[in-house]
């Protein structure tokens, strides 16, 4: 572990990380995850008495969240207003808006919109894919047609 003295707001007990774990555990650069901290999109729970910043495990999902967001291209606005809205469901330290029959249905609204954006971009996805795919077997082809004569001219060669 990271140790547990802190200068910051981490809860009293839980595990921190260091920034290298940290990396290590959401496949994001070291680079990444501080440019996430300096907009604003995580920040850690505080820093080492030798300086180093501490993250949590909810920082971590988090960022994992963040690193699932980026092949579909949402700005970091959308990024920051995702988050929030994920941060105020059930289960993620909101409580559900239910006696606010407005609040509830934004947070559905907001959550509809930009899983319909993912879902598009997921198909898009899906197309380029394919394409990629499809010229990787052509590549192939040509390759396996370039052996074959190759090994039919050796053989009439004998």
């Amino acid at each position: 572990g990271a140790g547990r003295a802190t200068r910051g707001g981490g809860v009293v007990g839980e595990r921190l990380m260091r920034i290298g774990e940290v990396s290590g555990r959401t496949g994001l650069s070291l680079r990444a995850i501080r440019h996430y901290e300096s907009v604003g999109v995580v920040a850690p729970s505080g820093r080492s008495l030798g300086g180093f910043r501490l993250f949590t495990e909810s920082e971590v999902r988090r960022l994992v969240l963040v690193r699932r967001m980026r092949p579909l291209g949402f700005c970091l606005d959308d990024v920051r207003a995702l988050l929030d809205v994920l941060d105020r469901l059930p289960g993620r330290g909101g409580p559900l808006p239910e006696n606010d029959e407005q609040a509830y249905e934004e947070l559905v609204a907001k959550l509809r919109k930009y899983w319909v954006r993912a879902d598009a971009r997921c198909e898009d996805l899906r197309r380029e894919l394919e394409t990629a795919e499809a010229f990787a077997r052509s590549l192939h082809e040509q390759l396996a047609h370039l052996l074959d004569a190759s090994v039919a001219g050796s053989e009439a060669a004998r």
